[in-house]
């Protein structure tokens, strides 16, 4: 009878905190921890959904692997694996329009720059799944197909990871002529600046970079900031591999080799110890990690290679690494191949990057997922709202 008394109390407590100390309690959860507590009663999602400062204390480094399958099999669904309790989540996508069809460019802190793939030309869309939120972006001054796109975070003090403030350039791509019909490749780099909602014409690009950036760049981009420049590079997608690279401070682009650019199976660039990485696989070789230097954009040192072992059991006894996809962050680089088959994730512990392997989504809560083709992004996940968009 006590002991009913006791948590009879202390839940008549809970229940009757005011509204702002209720949504300070919350604001140290972590994801799935609010996502429970705002299912607890009406009173508790209210607060939970007008968090908008967000503080776990878990570390807010440690990001989460969403998987979205590229084609919606039964339902739009996306799938998050929590690194600290190696859960797998489903994420239900049907707030996205029915006739929409998105494909991630790259993530922002807790959001996901998306682009409109059923648009004819580029129309990007800014989402956050754990909250259900979605923005379009303005359409650019020079309506573009296929252009290259990266992203610069702009990392202040005062900022936190979840919503930092950032610039979206998009360069190269195929407009149409202005006199005529015709289409040409367009030679100007746009940016969109988070802080006023638009975009700018702030450079151009040679006819010949806009035509590598148009055809053979995919979207993932690498930004990298260094003492003397502040740097956006995107690899070919063909190879021989190259790599491009674009200053955004001097508006200079160049372009040059990678290791083994003819031989590679894979390649994907990545950001190693807050330099620029590459992450490459070889027919019948092991995935190899190379560093360039900071003194001379021409050299790359090897720096790491994925166990053996590992790598057999990614590839499921093969030795052919096609199909295989790789996504990272500063201190976590992913690859994958579909939904179910598991992950190895190389990630940072204590200034060493160690390579670990992790069981794919098979099943949730006992019913067994859909084993399909999928787009992986590293997300840190937040249930706070963001202002932008409002």
């Amino acid at each position: 009878t006590l002991q009913f008394v006791i948590v009879n109390s202390l839940g008549h407590m809970w229940s009757n905190l005011p509204f702002d100390v209720l949504s300070s309690i919350f604001s140290f959860l972590s994801p799935d921890s609010l996502a429970r507590a705002r299912s607890s009663c009406k009173n508790w999602h209210t607060c939970g959904t007008f968090i908008t400062q967000y503080k776990p204390h878990e570390n807010p480094t440690q990001p989460w692997f969403l998987a979205l399958p590229i084609r919606n099999y039964q339902k739009p669904s996306c799938y998050a694996q929590n690194p600290i309790t190696n859960n797998w989540h489903e994420i239900s996508l049907d707030f996205i329009p029915t006739q929409t069809i998105l494909k991630p460019v790259a993530p922002i802190g807790s959001l996901i720059l998306f682009k409109v793939t059923n648009s004819t030309t580029l129309q990007l869309v800014l989402c956050n799944p754990f909250t259900r939120q979605l923005k379009y972006l303005p359409k650019l001054n020079v309506s573009r197909t296929n252009p290259a796109c990266g992203i610069v975070t702009i990392k202040e003090a005062s900022d936190v990871c979840y919503f930092p403030r950032f610039r979206i350039y998009v360069a190269g791509g195929m407009s149409e002529a202005k006199h005529g019909g015709a289409v040409a490749y367009e030679t100007t780099v746009e940016m969109y600046d988070s802080c006023v909602d638009t975009w700018e014409i702030v450079g151009s690009v040679a006819v010949e970079f806009s035509v590598r950036l148009t055809v053979w760049t995919p979207n993932e981009n690498v930004y990298v900031e260094r003492t003397r420049s502040k740097t956006l590079y995107w690899i070919t997608s063909a190879r021989a591999y190259s790599v491009m690279g674009f200053d955004v401070g001097d508006n200079c682009w160049r372009e040059f080799g990678v290791p083994h650019a003819d031989k590679l199976e894979f390649a994907t660039l990545v950001r190693w110890n807050g330099g620029l990485g590459l992450v490459g696989g070889t027919c019948g070789g092991s995935v190899c990690v190379w560093e360039m230097s900071e003194e001379d954009d021409d050299k790359w040192c090897l720096v790491d290679e994925m166990p053996f072992e590992l790598g057999l059991r990614l590839l499921c006894g093969k030795r052919n690494w096609e199909g295989v996809k790789c996504v990272s962050d500063d201190d976590a680089i992913c690859l994958y191949r579909e939904l179910g088959n598991g992950m190895v994730i190389c990630r940072k512990v204590r200034g060493l990057w160690v390579w670990v392997w992790v069981d794919g989504c098979g099943y949730i809560k006992g019913k067994k997922v859909l084993n399909c083709p999928i787009r992986g992004v590293i997300v840190i996940p937040s249930l706070a709202c963001s202002s932008i968009f409002f």
